[in-house]
This record gives C-alpha cells, structure tokens and sequence, in this order.
C-alpha cells in the first residue's frame, strides 16, 4: 500500500457511528470526525437505540467509534452487531487491556482523553483492515 502524503485517508468521505453517553464527549468526536474529512453516519447515547440503529442503517456506516462503557454497561452487544456486517469498530474507553475480554482485544482502541491524530490514526486503521478483507 502507498503511503504517501499525497494519497486519500481511507477515512475521507467516510460515514462514521458514535455511540457515547456523555454528551459533551460525543460532540467532541462529531466535531474530530468532520475536522478529518469523514462524516457522521448518526450518534447514539445507549445500548438499544445504537442496536436499532445499527439493524435499520448498518449500509449507511462505514465505521464505528463505541464507548466501551455505556452507563455501566459495555457496548460489546453494539460492536457484534457492526462486525457481523462488516464494518469496522474501533473503542473509546479509560479501560486498559486487562479490563477488556480477550476475545475483544483484537479491536482498535482510543484512550479517553484522546487527541485527533490518535482518532485519525485508530480510523484509518479500521478503515485499512475492513478494505483489506473486502480485496482478498
């Protein structure tokens, strides 16, 4: 793969999922998203409203960004969900591996507090590996 400066991101133009229930941090990731060319496919708070979300629109996202820890409980239900349709998940969380099964370990993860380069980064990763698998 080229990787220059002049080649696209993956994630230029990319419809991006948020699932966070602080509302302060969910508008920062929207706000980090746009600044990195991608798009925000929808944005959800909790559990049920991002599983329905994801079972009515799952063609119109490209990738997800999940917290880890909604309201005390963990979004792994939302994660199966996006990775059974194939589109890459990449987890927000103050957890540290340990904290994480390790069946879910193998999936990107942004440490709170986290900076765009590390958003842009942990996309474009997702995005790389979700267009990898389609080519082969």
């Amino acid at each position: 793969m080229n990787t220059t400066t002049d080649e696209t991101p993956p994630r230029k133009d990319r419809r991006i999922f948020i699932v966070e229930d602080e509302s302060l941090v969910a508008m920062m990731i929207e706000a980090m998203v746009e600044e990195l060319g991608a798009r925000v496919a929808g944005t959800h708070n909790d559990i049920k409203g991002a599983l329905a979300f994801v079972a009515t629109s799952h063609t119109e996202i490209d990738a997800a960004v999940l917290d880890l820890n909604l309201g005390g409980q963990r979004s792994y239900d939302i994660a199966a969900a996006l990775l059974g349709h194939g589109i890459p998940v990449v987890f927000s969380t103050g957890y540290d591996d340990g904290a994480i099964p390790a069946e879910w370990r193998h999936v990107p993860r942004l440490s709170k507090p986290f900076q765009l380069d590390e958003l842009a980064q942990a996309l474009d990763t997702a995005l790389t590996t979700r267009l990898d698998a389609a080519q082969s």
